[in-house]
């Protein structure tokens, strides 16, 4: 292993006139020793990649199902504000933090916990939110395929009435408009073929699941296990695949949703369902619903608190520019929700404008009605190729959700090769994708949808708010501001604004605060299509939040127990909350650069007059050269 010699320039200061030069002394100790093992990591063929796997992942099914109606039901166009305001408060500084982390360490979302090792539990916590999303969310995959295999057919399967529905259904396809005033007027009991499809052809639903789930589909199982396998044929080789298939998988709905957007604001009726959708509610402003409906979507939207921007930065050059790909994505991401709100309502508005209403409101749904209910409904009265917009949109949003499923995948395979650096990478793979699979085969069966929104609601959304704000008082409030800034300088040459400083030590802390907290009051019982759960089943949903959240205890104790030799229990606390010898760059010749310059760090700080109070204030505004 190659050091450098005392009296040699600080690699990492080379041709940087912003930072003073450190001479490095031997450096023989034990810490080189750690990161010296294992030390290789995959690192991307270009930053190109990088960017194009960071929008894929980000990128998803919140963007194209989830923000239209998010933004429909709360104020429509006034909803922009409180999302644009959480975007810059919230979503921004957060991305920026995951990939800042990512990128120093070089590690997994439970490897960064060397900064605090009491907070490991933070990254096994969201190790277990990933497989609850991540099995679930391929289950929604396998029932894309169905619709978009069977969007080749001649007819539209969705497009007509079975003869056991004949009761209470009406076409979708517009040959028949027989019974339009009778819909509208009677929509509780007349339903669409278009939704008697999904629900009863498709999904082969249950009424409830007080009886148990049923055994799983054959049709969606098979499904479900050719997207397992699209996942491990783009993660086998790590990187170096995943990367190559990152162009496709960013780009390529893009072309698809411009496609669907020309098309659909040239359909009669699309101009009314875009202005109902960005009618602007003023009153839905001062409503405390309306701004937690903004957090959890930026929050499900940008994929952060998952692990998987993290993973990703991982994999980049130590000195990579990620501010430019925050700006790019958290950008994007934005620009593309609301492209993909233009282009549903504008079919939308076709919709309720082929059914001769002028409320919007009727065929509007959320979630998984609004993509395999409300647009194939739409989709099955063009008169024009239906076959090939259903095509088009089915592999739009199959193209989507894979992008963030390998995300998802791929971060809890960095974890499991972390931990256990010596196993195949590609048997990792095998073995995730085996498992995610076998999980999934739950959600196939025809109470699935009641376990996918009881795991969504307990495993997936409510315990990432509890980690998020762990993981950004962990970091700023333990691990320390001052630190993480002179982190970012060693890897960055430059130290952040004053708008990151606030963001990340005062704003997103409290709002993520006051957001739980108002969660926890509200919190009501969960239901699946005005239906409530078996008792059995909310035991469950709340064994699977305790367990999650115990992680953070659990390994709290365990680092306890982990340092019990220390001289007394007030040094074993506080060792707990202090870095590891871990934490730091991966590469041992920069880890030993950015020691010495901590140092010189540690000592400036050593040297100041002022209380801690008055230092704080001082970085918190970018003042601390001021200091004395």
């Amino acid at each position: 292993m190659n050091i450098q010699k005392k009296g040699e320039p600080n690699i990492a200061f080379i041709n940087d006139e912003g930072l003073c030069r450190i001479d490095l002394p031997d450096f023989n100790s034990r810490n080189l020793q750690i990161l010296s093992e294992n030390n290789e990591r995959q690192t991307w063929s270009n930053e190109w990649e990088f960017l194009m796997s960071c929008i894929a992942m980000s990128i998803g099914l919140g963007n194209v199902w989830r923000f239209p109606f998010t933004a429909y039901e709360n104020g429509g166009g006034a909803f922009l504000i409180p999302y644009i305001i959480v975007l810059f408060l919230v979503g921004k500084p957060f991305y920026y933090l995951e990939m800042i982390l990512g990128q120093f360490t070089s590690k997994s979302s439970v490897k960064i916990w060397s900064s605090v090792p009491g907070f490991r539990g933070v990254g096994w916590a969201q190790m277990f939110s990933m497989i609850a999303v991540g099995t679930y969310y391929c289950s929604l995959m396998s029932i894309t395929l169905v619709y978009l295999f069977n969007s080749f057919k001649k007819k539209l399967p969705w497009s007509l009435c079975l003869n056991e529905w004949k009761n209470n259904c009406l076409n979708s396809d517009n040959n028949l408009n027989n019974l339009t005033i009778n819909y509208s007027n009677n929509s509780e009991l007349i339903k669409s073929s278009a939704e008697l499809y999904f629900r009863k052809t498709v999904l082969k639903e249950k009424d409830n699941i007080n009886d148990g789930i049923g055994w799983p589909d054959l049709q969606l199982t098979f499904c479900l296990l050719f997207a397992w396998l699209c996942i491990f044929c783009v993660l086998a080789k790590g990187v170096q695949s995943s990367g190559k298939a990152a162009y496709f998988l960013a780009i390529f709905p893009y072309i698809i949703m411009i496609a669907l957007l020309i098309r659909a604001v040239t359909l009669d009726g699309a101009i009314n369902g875009i202005i109902f959708f960005i009618k602007p509610n003023w009153n839905k402003l001062f409503d405390p619903n309306v701004w937690y409906a903004a957090v959890t979507q930026c929050f499900f939207s940008l994929s952060v608190c998952f692990g998987g921007v993290i993973m990703y930065s991982s994999y980049n050059e130590f000195n990579h520019n990620i501010y430019r790909d925050v700006m790019v994505v958290t950008t994007l991401d934005t620009f593309t929700s609301m492209m993909a709100g233009f282009t549903i309502f504008g079919i939308l508005g076709n919709l309720a404008h082929e059914l001769g209403s002028d409320d919007i409101s009727t065929v509007v749904r959320g979630g998984t009605g609004l993509a395999f209910i409300s647009y194939p409904d739409a989709i099955a009265k063009f008169t024009v190729l239906p076959q090939l917009f259903s095509v088009l949109f089915f592999l739009m949003l199959y193209i989507l959700g894979i992008g963030s499923a390998i995300a998802l995948a791929g971060g809890i395979i960095a974890i499991i090769c972390d931990q256990f650096p010596k196993w195949k990478y590609w048997h990792v793979v095998l073995g995730t994708c085996l498992f995610g699979f076998g999980v999934g085969t739950v959600y196939c069966t025809p109470g699935g949808q009641f376990i996918l929104a009881l795991v969504d609601y307990f495993a997936g959304s409510f315990i990432v708010f509890c980690l998020a704000l762990l993981e950004i008082t962990g970091i700023f409030w333990i691990y320390g501001l001052e630190n993480f800034i002179d982190d970012i300088e060693f890897m960055m040459k430059k130290r952040p604004s004053i708008y990151w400083r606030l963001c990340w030590a005062i704003a997103t802390p409290l709002l993520l605060g006051i957001i739980l907290i108002y969660t926890i009051i509200t919190l009501t019982p969960l239901t699946y299509s005005g239906i409530y759960y078996p008792d059995s089943a909310y035991a469950v949903g709340w064994m699977l939040l305790s367990f999650g959240i115990l992680q953070i205890p659990f390994w709290l104790i365990y680092t306890f127990l982990s340092n019990k030799n220390q001289i007394n229990l007030l040094e074993t606390i506080y060792s707990a909350f202090r870095p590891s010898d871990e934490w730091g760059p991966r590469n041992p010749s920069r880890y030993a650069a950015w020691k010495q310059f901590k140092e010189a760090c540690k000592k400036k700080r050593e040297s100041r007059t002022s209380t801690k109070l008055i230092q704080f204030i001082y970085v918190l505004f970018g003042n601390e050269d001021k200091l004395v």
